[in-house]
């Protein structure tokens, strides 16, 4: 029990991550028939290590490509470095990074290398995007497992090799071992906005305010907010994009059999900027109110890591967990009415995604992020406090109640339905640049 708490101490202060970081190393370890290293941020008491050591088991994640130069390769090659492509880690941002990288590489009449950091890369996967998606690569595709805390693996790499990476630490790592002008750095959020003032957060912006990378921005809200923070080198070397949400993929279900009204929320505990509990707060005071009348409604509770939670009067919702993209696009197209919660300055995908398939979702407010009817007046955006999110919500119930106001916000959507439309001109620049 002890080690345990120290390990929750450990997780607390430093985040999953680390300790992810912690444990990948040891089964590496384990594997090689090496004792543990010495710089275990986990260590026992008097054990000592150097400052390179420390910064080593902090920063794992953060450790350098390992590669190596073919000088007479002089094909061209999109690649992208990023965490998994797990089937529950192909929502929102890498679903988006992928598809980017795909039709940038059909674009350029090139090979795809898919690089992963975390597990292992599974064809299945990404050949399931593709189709759902209905994009037909060029030509082909390579998988790489370039694991962090291996040190064995190596990658080759060319001089007109392009990498396109998702987070500001696979950026980090790319930088180490790629010269910077062959970097497109795919940004979908302020990350600096995932940790406390601290050391990652500091790094974090560090790389954020690399001049001599590319930047792509998902949504001209992000870019607005980076601008506005004053992130010069973004306004000079940044564009932006809105994403697409293909009207075969996002549209009402009807089902001549359904009883119940549908009410969903985002539900990750563990993605603090989701506000999971102000969100469970939310529901549990929408349902007392009757608002919310179990007599009329389910509540869907669709996301990640859900605990078992009973509401007002033992109420139990149903709970989704880890979807793969069909299934989560099924579910959304039955959805009457959404809570989706963003500590951050973009809007985040799932009420995207509910507007696109016929709800009415209620997000909250957040500086630069006040209005978002101009992709649907089916978005109702809410003062981030308890009682304006319940008044929200009992607009929105009143919309869905108004049948004919609700299909005409969605009618009138400003959302793209094309993939190919959202990136053209971006993917065509670069191409000319590239």
């Amino acid at each position: 029990m002890d080690r345990l708490y120290k390990i929750y101490c450990y997780w607390r202060i430093h985040g999953y991550r680390a300790v992810l970081n912690i444990v990948f190393r040891k089964l590496s370890n384990n594997r090689s028939g090496h004792a543990p290293l010495a710089q275990d941020a986990i260590a026992e008491n008097g054990r000592s290590e150097n400052v390179a050591g420390k910064l080593e088991a902090r920063f794992q994640s953060l450790s350098a490509l390992r590669t190596y130069t073919l000088p007479d390769f002089d094909m061209r090659r999109i690649n992208i470095v990023t965490d998994s492509i797990g089937a529950g880690s192909l929502f929102g941002g890498v679903g988006t990074a992928l598809i980017f990288a795909s039709l940038l590489a059909n674009e350029l009449n090139v090979g795809l290398r898919i690089i992963t950091r975390t597990e292992r890369g599974l064809a299945k996967n990404f050949e399931n995007l593709l189709k759902l998606y209905k994009i037909e690569l060029k030509n082909e595709v390579q998988f790489l497992f370039a694991a962090f805390y291996d040190s064995k693996y190596e990658m080759d790499v060319g001089r007109n090799d392009i990498f396109l990476t998702t987070s500001w630490w696979t950026t980090a790592a790319t930088l180490l071992s790629v010269p910077s002008d062959k970097i497109i750095y795919i940004l979908q959020e302020d990350e600096r906005m995932f940790y406390p003032y601290g050391d990652d957060r500091y790094k974090c912006e560090n790389i954020l305010n690399n001049s001599d990378i590319r930047f792509v921005i998902n949504t001209k809200l992000l870019y607005d907010h980076f601008v506005q923070e004053g992130f010069d080198n973004i306004e000079r070397n940044g564009d932006w994009f809105e994403p697409a949400f293909p009207s075969y993929i996002y549209y009402p279900r009807i089902d001549s059999n359904k009883v119940k009204k549908k009410f969903f929320f985002y539900a990750r505990p563990n993605n603090p900027r989701n506000l999971f509990y102000l969100g469970l707060q939310v529901i549990e005071r929408v349902v007392q109110l009757n608002i919310i009348d179990l007599r009329e409604w389910d509540i869907y509770l669709v996301g990640k890591d859900i605990p078992i939670v009973t509401f007002d009067g033992g109420y139990s919702p149903v709970r989704k967990e880890n979807l793969n993209w069909s299934d989560y696009a099924e579910l959304l197209g039955s959805i009457d009415l959404g809570l989706s919660l963003m500590y951050t300055p973009h809007p985040s995908y799932p009420p995207l995604d509910l507007a696109a398939s016929g709800a009415v979702v209620v997000t909250n407010r957040h500086k630069g992020k006040s209005d978002l009817s101009e992709y649907s007046k089916n978005i109702l955006c809410s003062d981030l406090n308890l009682m304006s999110l319940v008044d929200s919500i009992k607009n929105g119930v009143s919309v869905v109640e108004d049948k004919s106001t609700c299909d005409n916000n969605f009618k009138n959507n400003g959302l793209s339905s094309d993939w190919n439309i959202s990136l053209g001109k971006l993917i065509l620049k670069f191409a000319e640049e590239k």
